[in-house]
């Protein structure tokens, strides 16, 4: 362990989830059927979460865990920041843990921000000067110092994660954990949070990063590992890890045409979804979906479309709510989303389609792809520096306003 920060072997972990059936939540409700079916036993499956993970990671190392919802990639950072146990398996680490997993996790709603920080520190084994000593420096970054006698439950959620990353940031842990909760905080605070991290790993701590961005992983991390449905399939560097990432999306797409295996209540599935195969950035983006009827289903519904680019990444989400459309059950319907002055990068996209209501009725993943051609939207050509950064294009202009 001394050149290795965590060593994990044969990492499993499983719960049991129950097959069918409403568990009684009163006493008498229990009492009567018991009285009913004396003999009946519940029945349980096991769900694998994590199954015989294997990794070591070395100090100073910022790994990132990439892969889709549901991979594994919370429950393994739950597991290595001690939050809950493994099933099986073995984790060493070589030093305390800071962690950041989700908003406000830590922190006790009736205390003020102050408080949190001494009780934070507290938590990870630090003395009250130690705490002081980095008071004042995890106060500027958090820029909350206005709000630091408040009570935090009256923090806005940007509040939270600003002072949650500071106090997780600074305290002298040997290792910093963190899920993907900066999306909450405004893009000023995530870029100083990028560097702040970086400059952790810098320092021989080593950074453990969960994060559905790719850009942010490859802007971070020094290697990363990619889980599929709790497997860890790569342990690399990021842009291998990021290569597998992407050639499970068409493995994934393929699945995903069976709507029994797609998640979603079934009460409604979508039968096409279709777009248009190459197009130039500047273009329209049209496309065509379909949904069978459902005569039984009380209420209307509606689409939420979302286009991918070939890292995984939302570009856009367009959801009919937005526009005021809402889709009668009782009759199959079609629909052509139109999609305006989306300027996209080159390169391969592709459509997430969700059927909602309260819930989500079908989650099509995949449903289409297309290819957007290597062809720059502007009147100037310019070297590839010039267009490497960001999501998409953006129709921009330029005005000079001072004297000749």
């Amino acid at each position: 362990m001394a050149d290795t920060a965590i060593s994990v072997e044969h990492l499993s972990k499983a719960y049991r989830i129950a097959r069918s059936g409403k568990a009684p939540d009163r006493l008498t409700e229990a009492l009567v059927a018991r009285a009913r079916r004396p003999f009946h036993r519940r029945e349980f499956e096991t769900f694998e979460a994590l199954s015989d993970v294997n990794f070591d990671v070395p100090w100073g190392e910022a790994l990132g865990i990439v892969g889709r919802n549901g991979a594994g990639k919370s429950t393994l950072l739950k597991l290595l920041t001690r939050i809950t146990a493994p099933s099986r398996g073995r984790i060493d680490l070589g030093g305390r843990v800071g962690s950041l997993l989700e908003v406000g996790t830590g922190f006790h709603p009736e205390l003020t921000g102050r408080e949190n920080i001494y009780l934070n520190g507290a938590l990870l084994g630090m003395s009250r000067r130690e705490i002081r000593a980095r008071f004042d420096e995890i106060v500027e970054f958090s820029g909350v110092s206005r709000f630091l006698d408040t009570p935090v439950k009256r923090y806005s959620s940007g509040m939270y994660v600003r002072l949650a990353f500071s106090v997780a940031a600074h305290l002298e842990t040997e290792i910093l954990a963190i899920d993907e909760v900066l999306a909450v905080g405004d893009a000023e605070f995530q870029k100083k949070s990028l560097q702040k991290m970086r400059d952790v790993a810098k320092d021989g701590r080593t950074v453990l990063y969960v994060s559905h961005q790719m850009q942010t992983v490859s802007a971070l991390c020094t290697s990363a590992v990619y889980l599929d449905r709790g497997q860890l399939v790569h342990h690399g560097s990021v842009e291998e890890a990021m290569t597998a990432y992407r050639e499970s999306f068409e493995t994934f797409s393929a699945q995903q045409t069976d709507a029994a295996r797609r998640p979603g209540t079934g009460e409604l599935r979508l039968t096409k979804v279709a777009v248009e195969e190459v197009r130039d950035p500047a273009d329209e983006m049209s496309v065509e979906i379909e949904i069978e009827a459902n005569p039984e289903l009380v209420g209307t519904y509606f689409l939420s479309c979302h286009v991918n680019d070939d890292h995984g990444t939302v570009v856009t989400q367009c959801d009919s709510r937005l526009v005021g459309l809402w889709l009668d059950p009782s009759k199959p319907q079609r629909v052509t989303l139109t999609v305006k002055d989306l300027w996209l990068k080159p390169g391969r996209h592709t459509l997430d389609v969700f059927v909602c209501q309260m819930g989500i009725l079908d989650a099509w993943r995949g449903a289409a792809a297309f290819e957007v051609l290597p062809h720059l939207p502007y009147p100037e050509l310019v070297v590839d520096e010039g267009v490497s950064l960001g999501v998409v294009f953006s129709d921009f202009e330029y005005e000079t306003w001072g004297e000749s």
